[in-house]
């Protein structure tokens, strides 16, 4: 970084960190049923920080999106328009999450699950559920093109990950919400990397310059199918290859849950989803 680089990088992360403010401000606007403070220091609600954890980390990526996108000809306009996109960015990823909600986890009272009931595996989805489409936000986000063409493939991510949840859900040999309702936290932990490794596919479809409606769809198109068509094969993998002999399916619904085996299934989709960016 050269010297004249050094005083609009602070001025940027002082625009980012007024950005984070306004996104706990509409966070917390959103979710008045509870307040992180008494949730975490009076009643150390691990769910309950979880959820919100990943709603930050959710927000991080879609600001850091934002940031890396093209730059303008002065400071001024840097700051006006990241200012204007992060704002966008933030009522995004705050209604994507409302929709993923309603759409893949209709079956729960999210807010109760997590407040009243502290049901850890809703609190590890919901953050899972933000930092998926903080992805597939940043993704659409990313790059030079029209104010039309990001919120298209945000909105064609949005559907593709609803989709991946719905699929995922009929594919697994067990009951997908009974067993979170259960407080089963090893399945949780498999769905939330299904999740957020679907969203890294699809911010991999969504990013970059916008050429034409034929090519960026073409190249949206490609991964979604790719991450649609791996997303059992890598279940197939980890099933006969990671643990030989045993079945992930079974570890996750055991009368005692195994939890490590969630976290390897979760694992192995975020890996898949990396490996793929290289590869594809």
């Amino acid at each position: 970084m050269s010297v004249d680089q050094i005083l609009p990088g602070f001025i940027h992360l002082a625009v980012v960190l007024v950005l984070l403010v306004a996104g706990k401000f509409v966070y917390d606007g959103l979710h008045r049923g509870f307040a992180l403070r008494t949730e975490l220091i009076e009643k150390r609600n691990l769910a309950a920080a979880v959820a919100v954890a990943g709603y930050y980390l959710g927000l991080a990526i879609v600001l850091g999106g934002v940031v890396s996108g093209p730059a303008s000809f002065s400071l001024l306009d840097d700051v006006i328009g990241l200012a204007i996109f992060g704002l966008l960015g933030i009522v995004l990823l705050n209604l994507s999450a409302l929709v993923n909600d309603k759409a893949v986890f209709s079956q729960f009272a999210i807010e109760h699950e997590i407040v009243e009931d502290r049901n850890l595996g809703v609190g590890i989805l919901e953050g899972a559920n933000y930092v998926a489409v903080g992805l597939i936000t940043a993704g659409a986000m990313s790059g030079e093109g029209s104010l039309a063409s990001g919120l298209a493939f945000w909105i064609a991510g949005l559907v593709a990950l609803i989709v991946a949840g719905l699929l995922y859900d009929r594919i697994t040999p067990y009951d997908l919400h009974d067993e979170i309702e259960k407080g089963n936290t090893a399945v949780a932990a498999a769905f939330a990397g299904v999740l957020a490794g679907f969203g890294n596919v699809i911010r991999l479809a969504g990013e970059g310059d916008f050429v034409s409606w034929n090519e960026s769809l073409t190249g949206f198109a490609y991964y979604t199918v790719a991450g649609l068509v791996l997303l059992p094969l890598v279940r197939l993998f980890a099933d006969k290859v990671l643990l030989p002999g045993a079945r992930l399916g079974d570890e996750l619904v055991r009368e005692e849950p195994n939890l490590g085996a969630g976290v390897i299934a979760g694992a192995t989709y975020l890996g898949a989803s990396m490996l793929i960016g290289l590869t594809l």
